[in-house]
């Protein structure tokens, strides 16, 4: 459908943003993490996604490609509807559900409009079921059969990308880099940094 928007921003309200293209306002849905990265009366390019069901049309927009990774899989969810994880992406970043599902934090995930104890503890079972076949204890990528350097956060941060869409044979290259000590969230902000 729409993969994305590109144009001057021309309006910010709260949980949308309107996007001028070729003399066509678009009003695309976002979330507050989004929003903290845009300025009005600017070029914009936000990744979309476009919800289209018997009533409506609506577009979702997103300030990076891991964001929209992470709300497609989020919604993939059985009782996460686009809205309840835009919720959840306004209050947490990708790194933060990453890192959630990867430490089996389900209370976290509670703090987002709509989110109560049961559906949290289903996204964290349901995304880790997702990364499961993506890595092994051993830390080698099933996928490709390439070794993953075991050492300090390595591993974590490997399974916290798979998560947000990124494959161990994408990341490792970067990951190899860092300081293996680097906390995890650092080690995904720089990876996703180094990626964009």
């Amino acid at each position: 459908m729409i993969y994305s928007v590109r144009g001057n921003l021309i309006l910010m309200d709260a949980g949308f943003a309107v996007v001028e293209c070729g003399g066509v306002g678009y009003r695309v849905q976002t979330s507050i993490t989004t929003q903290k990265q845009l300025k009005l009366n600017t070029e914009t390019m936000l990744y979309t996604y476009m919800n289209v069901r018997e009533d409506a049309m609506e577009l979702f927009g997103f300030a990076t490609k891991g964001e929209l990774s992470t709300f497609k899989m989020l919604i993939g969810i059985t009782g996460v509807g686009p809205k309840v994880a835009l919720a959840i992406l306004s209050d947490l970043t990708s790194e933060q559900i990453a890192m959630c599902v990867s430490s089996g934090d389900s209370k976290t995930l509670t703090r987002a409009n709509g989110v109560g104890p049961k559906l949290a503890q289903r996204i964290v079972l349901e995304l880790k079921d997702k990364i499961k076949g993506v890595t092994d204890t051993a830390g080698f990528d099933v996928g490709k059969g390439s070794v993953i350097v075991d050492t300090g956060n390595v591993p974590k941060a490997v399974a916290a990308l798979a998560v947000l869409g990124y494959s161990a044979a994408d990341v490792t290259p970067i990951l190899s880099k860092l300081d293996p000590t680097m906390p995890v969230e650092a080690m995904i902000a720089a990876t996703l940094k180094q990626m964009a």
